[in-house]
C-alpha cells in the first residue's frame, strides 16, 4: 500500500468523535473537492507491506481499539486494502473506511464500518456518489454531508429523504466545510458554513441527521496534520 501517515489521535468526526483512534491515511485521490484538507495525500507517501501497516499500529495501540483507515481516497487501492482490513479486525480492532463512495463498496468486508462522505454541489465533485453503493450499506455504517451553504444543505437534505437513508445507516451527519485556509483561530468563524445557521435549518426541516463538527480543529490549530 502506498501511505502518507499513521498515526495516533482522537477521533474528530462520526458518531465516534472523541474516542481515541489510529489513522492508517493511504496516499492518493480521484477528486479535488474544493475545500480539501488533505491535498497533501495526493501524491508521495510511502510502499508499506500490510505487516509493516499492521506492526505500525500494533506500536500506536497494542490492545486493540478503534482503527480508520482514510486518505485520500482508500478504495483506490482496493486490491492491497481489503485484506490489510481484514488482518486489522483479525488482530481484535474496530475498523472504519472512510471513503467517497465513489468506487464500489461490494468487497468491503461486512464487518468495516463505512463512513461515506457524498458529495455536495459546491464541493467541485457533485454527481460522483455510486448509487449503486447504497445496497451496500448497513445498519453500523454512516453517511456524511459536508456543507459549504444552503446549497449543500438543501441537495443533502433531499438526498436523505428520497433514498431513506436515516433507515439504512447507523446515522446521517450534517457537517459545516472549514474553510480551506483555516488556521490560528479554533472557532466556528473558520467554518464556511455557520453552525448555528445549519442548525436551525435542521430544526425547522425536522431533518433525521446529527450535526457533526470536526472537532480536532477546534482542539487544535485547524491547518495541524497528524491529529
Amino acid at each position: 500500500m502506498q501511505v502518507t501517515e499513521i498515526y495516533k489521535s482522537l477521533q474528530g468526526e462520526s458518531t465516534h468523535a472523541g474516542r481515541t483512534c489510529v489513522f492508517v491515511r493511504l496516499t492518493g485521490c480521484n477528486l479535488r473537492c474544493s475545500w480539501c484538507d488533505s491535498e497533501y495525500t495526493f501524491t508521495g507517501g510511502r510502499r508499506m507491506t500490510a505487516e509493516e501497516a499492521l506492526q505500525e499500529v500494533q506500536r500506536l495501540s497494542p490492545r486493540g481499539g478503534l482503527v480508520e483507515i482514510t486518505g485520500g481516497e482508500p478504495m483506490l487501492q482496493e486490491r492491497e486494502l481489503v485484506p490489510f482490513m481484514e488482518r486489522l479486525m483479525a488482530a481484535g480492532y474496530t475498523v472504519l473506511l472512510e471513503t467517497s463512495g465513489e468506487r464500489a463498496l461490494e468487497r468491503v468486508p461486512k464487518a468495516v464500518i463505512k463512513i461515506v462522505d457524498v458529495k455536495c454541489p459546491n464541493s467541485g465533485e457533485p454527481d460522483t456518489f455510486d448509487l449503486e453503493n447504497l445496497d451496500s450499506l448497513t445498519a453500523q455504517d454512516e453517511v456524511k454531508f459536508v456543507l459549504g451553504d444552503r446549497t449543500d444543505y438543501l441537495f443533502a437534505r433531499d438526498f436523505v429523504a428520497r433514498h431513506r437513508l436515516a433507515e439504512r445507516v447507523h446515522a446521517v451527519l450534517f457537517s459545516p466545510a472549514f474553510r480551506k485556509d483555516a488556521r490560528g483561530a479554533r472557532a466556528a468563524s473558520q467554518c464556511l458554513l455557520d453552525p448555528q445557521e445549519l442548525a436551525e435549518w435542521m430544526v425547522a426541516d425536522d431533518v433525521p441527521a446529527r450535526l457533526g463538527l470536526q472537532i480536532h480543529k477546534f482542539i487544535w490549530d485547524p491547518a495541524m496534520k497528524g491529529v
